[in-house]
Parts: structure tokens; C-alpha cells; sequence
């Protein structure tokens, strides 16, 4: 129905005066020397002609859209999607909080952990938050031991501190993630201690990895291990200690020594949980999901809004 644009303009102030100025129906009335039903069938008006549009948000739904869009384009199965804290610090605990949910949604056992600024941050919210009846069984970790003092590479630390507040069993790799030579590792992979964490890898169900961006720091002595390899593939993220491109390539280099979880044990774990933090670039994520590796995402909406506009 054809209206004038003198009555779409009373309309519209009508509208305005009612939603968003919150003024009552009454008040209007006076207002305008017209009877109160009359300003009631005006609002009804402005409804059903489109000057006004009332759009409603229910709880979850526009993390449940982006859900089903990236389960359109990806690997991803489902997942937890947060909306951004007032700082990085108070966004990576409500990502924490998610991704421990989303750990008892799968029915997660026997879980494997990565590393990472979100690993340190989870394992801090368990600390606050513990959750000792989780269906959680046993946790090991993915990658060995950093050698510098962050907390949130110090796997052994963290699978303990989880398998506390989890109420879980913790195997612990006893080795080094960066041993000093590729000889070195060849060494320490054919300890028996090497052997033990590796049937614990091929029986995890769930794995949390951490998705990153490249460079990063700590480098993890990208130099040593990849040489030009990382600026020739064009890298732009790292999940646990190895790189990726934005076309989901995983890039490997001969003399890479570090001693972390094969990638290809890694690929057949039956949910494989990328785990991003406030600051993980929309590069990164897209190498990450472009990989394939990855069944379910814990990540702002923020995030994930952006890589699906470009």
C-alpha cells in the first residue's frame, strides 16, 4: 500500500516518540490532540507499511548463525562462540569458561592439551572454577616443555593443574620441546618415556590446540628449525609448535626437532578443538580452518564475523 510521504513522516515521528524515546501512547496522544487508539493503530501502521522494524536477539542466536555458516565452508562441527569482555584479560576467561563447556558437550575422556596463551588462561579459570565430577578421565600433554619460565608453556604444569581441577588422571611428557639438534630429539623419541606418551596420544578422543598467530612470541627457534621455510610459505599461524599458511598448508622442515604430537596422530583425533584468544588474528584462523584438522572452535564472534565478510 502506496502511503504519502507526509504520512510516513507522522508515522516515523510517532514511532520514534513511542520506541525510542519511550514515551507512552498517552503522552503522544496529547501531544498531537488525538485520541490515544489512535495513536496505538498508527504504531500498528508504521509495523505493517516497514517504518518500523522490530528485530529481536535471542540469547546465542547470533553465535548459532555464525555457527552454521562456518559448518558451510569448513570442517567445523560445532563449537562455543563468545562475545568480547570489556578487556583481552576478561574475553580469555569467557573463552576459557567456553571451551571447558564445550569439553563436557563432547563427553571429552581422555583429553590431549596444547599450549599457549589461552592454555595458561583456562588453566586459571579451573583454578577459580573447579570442575571435579567432568566426565574428563585422563589428560596428557601435546607438546613437551618450553624452557623459558611462561606458565602457559609449562605443559607438564598446566595437564597437572587441569587433571586437579578436572578431577582426571595427568600423564606427563617428561622431555623437552626444543631439544638442542635434530639428533638429539631422534635420541629422546626412542626413550621409553617417549613411548608411554605416544599410546597416550593415539588414545585421546578430544584435543584442545591453541590456533596462533606467526610471528609470535615466544619464536620457538623458528630460525633453527624452518630456516627461509616460514617466509617462503608465507606462514601466518601456529597451532602447538608447528606453522601453517593461509591456505591451511602445514609447513615441515627436515630439521625441525621439536618433540610434540605427529601431526598425522593429531588429524585422527576424533574432535579436535581449535582454541582462539582475543588476539588471534582473522589470518591465522582462516589457515587454521583452511587446514582442516579442526572438528570444533572456540573463538570470539567478533572473530569469526570478520572472517566470514571477507
Amino acid at each position: 500500500m502506496k502511503i504519502s510521504q507526509e504520512k510516513r513522516a507522522r508515522l516515523a515521528y510517532v514511532a520514534r516518540r513511542y520506541y525510542l524515546e519511550d514515551q507512552k501512547q498517552s503522552d503522544i496522544a496529547r501531544e498531537l490532540g488525538v485520541s490515544r487508539p489512535l495513536i496505538s493503530r498508527m504504531l500498528s501502521d508504521a509495523r505493517e507499511l516497514g517504518v518500523v522494524e522490530i528485530t529481536i536477539h535471542e540469547p546465542g542466536a547470533k553465535a548459532a548463525s555464525l555457527l552454521d555458516r562456518l559448518r558451510l565452508s569448513s570442517s567445523i562441527r560445532g563449537g562455543v562462540l563468545v562475545e568480547d569482555g570489556e578487556d583481552d584479560d576478561a574475553t580469555n576467561q569467557t573463552l576459557s569458561k567456553g571451551a571447558v563447556e564445550l569439553l563436557g558437550q563432547l563427553g571429552a575422556h581422555r583429553l590431549g592439551v596444547g599450549w599457549g596463551h589461552l592454555i595458561g588462561q583456562l588453566v586459571t579459570w579451573l583454578e577459580e572454577n573447579p570442575q571435579p565430577h567432568s566426565g574428563v578421565t585422563d589428560i596428557c600433554p601435546l607438546v613437551g616443555n618450553a624452557s623459558i619460565p611462561a606458565r602457559n608453556y609449562q605443559s607438564n604444569e598446566n595437564v597437572r593443574l587441569m587433571a586437579q581441577q578436572l578431577g582426571a588422571a595427568p600423564h606427563f611428557l617428561y622431555l623437552p620441546a626444543l631439544p638442542d639438534s635434530l639428533e638429539e630429539k631422534q635420541l629422546l623419541c626412542s626413550t621409553e618415556v617417549y613411548r608411554q606418551i605416544y599410546q597416550q596420544w593415539e588414545q585421546i578422543d578430544t584435543a584442545l590446540v591453541n590456533i596462533g598467530n606467526y610471528p609470535s612470541s615466544p619464536d620457538f627457534a623458528s630460525l633453527v628449525r624452518y630456516g627461509s621455510l616460514l617466509q617462503h610459505h608465507r606462514a601466518c599461524g601456529r597451532m602447538l609448535a608447528y606453522y601453517f599458511n593461509e591456505e591451511g598448508k602445514i609447513i615441515q622442515s627436515e630439521q625441525d626437532f621439536a618433540i610434540q604430537v605427529p601431526i598425522d596422530v593429531l588429524r585422527r583425533c576424533p574432535n579436535l578443538i581449535g582454541v582462539c584468544s582475543a588476539n588471534t588474528s582473522v589470518r591465522a584462523l582462516r589457515g587454521a580452518l583452511q587446514s582442516g584438522f579442526f572438528t570444533h572452535l572456540v573463538a570470539r564472534t567478533g572473530l569469526v564475523k570478520a572472517l566470514l565478510e571477507q
